[in-house]
């Protein structure tokens, strides 16, 4: 028996199975934020503690078309947890936008005007809020960029600056991860 004939039907099978489990989006965004499911993971998901977590995004896609993955991220975060049966109350979420990000934030009118065409990441931002996320944009960046609160999606928040709503939620309790 040769060595390929061994490894060939590995080689035909691992194909079938990799494409056996999509992603899936859900329970908490049911169309933004599909992540895959670990079953048995070696360091288990606890899920009776609370999950507090500030997202830093600074970072947007150069085609003004595409939705921006670093606020998306926000959804991931959610559905992961909620499919891992981490109550969805346990789950406390904050976006902090800045710099080149602080477009994704504004209405579509504004992006129509400003880049010709809807805000990709309109509707996402409208069910992340929905959904109790907190949607800061850095007030510097309002300025420099200039984004007026007029032009921000009802509910998206300025403050001062993305340091200061950082240092507060993290006084708060609520851990950094950086995008």
């Amino acid at each position: 028996m040769k060595l390929s004939d061994f490894f060939l039907p590995s080689i035909l099978i691992l194909p079938m199975l990799i494409s056996a489990q999509e992603k899936k989006a859900g329970p908490v965004l049911k169309e933004y934020g599909k992540v895959w499911k670990i079953e048995n993971p070696d360091f288990a998901t606890d899920t009776t503690m609370e999950y507090k977590v500030v997202f830093d995004v600074m970072n947007s896609p150069k085609s003004p078309t595409a939705l921006n993955r670093s606020i998306e991220t926000a959804a991931r975060f959610l559905n992961m947890h909620a499919q891992s049966g981490v109550p969805e109350s346990q789950l406390k979420v904050a976006l902090v936008i800045h710099g080149k990000a602080a477009k994704d934030v504004i209405t579509n009118q504004a992006y129509q005007a400003r880049f010709g065409s809807p805000n990709p990441n309109h509707d996402m931002i409208n069910q992340l809020m929905d959904s109790g996320v907190e949607i800061i944009l850095c007030g510097q960046s309002s300025k420099s960029r200039d984004y007026p609160k007029e032009d921000l999606i009802s509910g998206v928040q300025i403050s001062l600056s993305a340091m200061t709503a950082l240092i507060q939620l993290q006084n708060k309790g609520y851990q950094l991860i950086k995008f």
